[in-house]
């Protein structure tokens, strides 16, 4: 019945594995799988330690990269966070200058500036070019002009 509890932490460590999504507890769970299988084999505990860990090391070490150049290759990765704003269009609320302004990015109040040319009046659209630390640097929207639609 050892071989349960190795199919049982399999399942655990591939369930967190959804949460993590970094396929460290994915290898670790093929190790289990194959301790479970040693163990319904009737292999001594000692081997089924040794084969779960050396299957664990040998899918961590030369199968995860593999998988992870494989998956970075077929699915961009989703922009997170401060990066994820970047191209983003938002609404000039106070005039955007080289020195300060403000913007209404994604619903958001952001301090705001300029890197390059004219100021920005309010009511006009931006695009963010980046952002450093709490600022966004916002560039005028192309072909955008004043704002048509209000963004919340």
């Amino acid at each position: 019945m050892i071989w349960l509890w190795w199919v049982g932490a399999a399942l655990a460590l591939g369930t967190l594995e959804m949460l993590s999504l970094a396929l460290v507890l994915a290898m670790l769970a093929g190790g289990a799988l194959v301790g479970g299988v040693a163990a319904a084999l009737g292999a001594p505990p000692v081997v089924q330690v040794l084969l779960a860990c050396v299957t664990a090391v040998f899918l961590l070490v030369l199968v995860r990269p593999y998988l992870l150049r494989h998956l970075s290759r077929r699915v961009p990765l989703a922009e997170t966070n401060a990066r994820a704003l970047v191209g983003q269009q938002a609404r000039v609320t106070e005039p955007v200058t080289a020195t300060g302004g403000v913007v209404r990015l994604q619903g958001v109040m952001w301090a705001a500036r300029t890197d390059s040319g004219g100021p920005l009046v309010e009511g006009e659209d931006a695009i963010v070019v980046r952002i450093e630390g709490a600022t966004a640097v916002v560039a005028p929207a192309p072909g955008y002009g004043t704002a048509v639609h209000d963004e919340h």
